[in-house]
């Protein structure tokens, strides 16, 4: 690849964390401008939730798309970015099944964050409180279906407005 063809999806990649981050700061001061003076509901927890990391997980992988198309093949920074990128897309999967999983008993929205740098698992659940069968019911499903320690799961309940 030649170098100005390089140069130019290096600066195309810049452009795009720009304005992924222009519309960030566009649609949190829209949300913060229709709350005018009230707190943001925990009806929008959820979806904000998904969105903030959604834009944070495509923005790593837009830098380690870079990082691959820049390096070489056999690059000591190829191999990491590389295995770094499948870390994050396989967190990805696991939280979205462990998501729907949740859902699945019953509830009308669950949001699980897989730490990368520790082995936590948080789950939130669309629930004003969660009963000792229900908190077990996520408790296996996170223990056995994915294999998490279950030193690290936290489940915490939040009370949603639908």
């Amino acid at each position: 690849m030649s170098k100005t063809k390089k140069i130019i999806i290096m600066s195309g990649l810049v452009l795009l964390l720009a304005v992924t981050a222009v519309f960030n700061f566009v649609l949190a001061d829209t949300i913060s401008g229709n709350a005018a003076g009230q707190e943001i509901t925990t009806a929008n927890y959820f979806s904000t939730y998904r969105t903030e990391r959604t834009t944070t997980r495509n923005e790593e992988i837009l830098q380690l798309n870079s990082i691959l198309e820049t390096t070489e093949a056999d690059s000591d920074a190829y191999k990491e970015a590389m295995a770094l990128k499948l870390e994050i897309v396989e967190m990805m999967e696991r939280e979205l099944l462990l998501e729907t999983y949740i859902k699945s008993l019953g509830y009308t929205d669950a949001v699980v964050s897989i730490g990368m740098d520790s082995d936590n698992v948080n789950v939130f659940v669309n629930a004003s409180e969660l009963a000792y069968e229900d908190f077990l019911s996520i408790y296996n499903i996170l223990t056995e279906e994915a294999g998490c320690d279950p030193t690290n799961v936290n489940i915490m309940p939040i009370n949603s407005e639908n």
